[in-house]
């Protein structure tokens, strides 16, 4: 098998695994918020029973709030697990616990892959807007603005300079993690290398991945560079 025909096999597995990246990236940053708000989430029922009862369980209860505890569950959950595990339970899930039929295999891998990765950026993001400074929401406020307004024109280019280099380190992740698609056959750039070793018997074109890996991966850091250079302009 010549150098040309590997690399043609090995660049239709690529196209998968950008498919993979492409859609868990675009899916997740916008989850990530969703479940961000909902893990700082302030909604409490049974707030107002604080003011008739003095007893500690009735003051525990109107402290409890449920969108925080149940999203904080979730996220807990879904990062102290393997992404392995998540898409063979996304996969196999269905079919052994209700009888369903299963989903296609790469959907299942990109439900898996949006859900782990907008758990994770949940949690950059948080940590973002928590350092933000508590005086900036009260001049917004004295300014008259809105809690969204100072949310989106004050905190939100602030907290974006912030998380950029963690949420580069987890972009770069995801590139290497989507390898892991191959748990339930779906044929990327390391299951179309596997497949090659198996049929001709030949080593190298595991190690040529590597290529295509460092190539991907070195322009993603270039442009990440790029993108916090230019943020530097909030840096004041």
């Amino acid at each position: 098998m010549s150098f040309i025909d590997v690399t043609l096999q090995l660049a239709e597995g690529f196209m998968t695994t950008l498919l993979i990246f492409g859609v868990t990236l675009l899916c997740s940053i916008p989850l990530g918020l969703v479940i961000t708000f909902g893990s700082m989430s302030n909604f409490a029922p049974f707030k107002g029973l604080a003011s008739e009862a003095s007893s500690k369980f009735v003051k525990t209860l109107a402290d409890f709030k449920p969108i925080r505890c149940i999203t904080k569950l979730f996220v807990w959950i879904i990062r102290g697990t393997p992404l392995m595990v998540q898409i063979i339970l996304v996969f196999y899930g269905p079919g052994l616990i209700f009888g369903a039929k299963a989903l296609p295999r790469i959907t299942a891998v990109l439900i898996a892959f949006i859900i782990n990765y907008a758990c994770y950026f949940s949690e950059i993001y948080r940590g973002g807007i928590e350092s933000i400074p508590k005086g900036q929401y009260e001049a917004g406020q004295v300014l008259g603005m809105t809690k969204s307004q100072i949310f989106f024109k004050i905190v939100l280019f602030q907290v974006i300079k912030r998380i950029v280099a963690p949420m580069g380190n987890e972009i770069i992740t995801l590139v290497k993690d989507t390898s892991l698609a191959r748990v339930v056959m779906v044929v990327e750039l390391v299951q179309s290398a596997q497949d090659i070793i198996a049929q001709k018997a030949i080593i190298w074109p595991l190690f040529y991945i590597a290529v295509f890996y460092l190539l991907f991966s070195g322009l993603l850091t270039i442009l990440l560079n790029f993108l916090e250079k230019k943020l530097n302009y909030y840096s004041g």
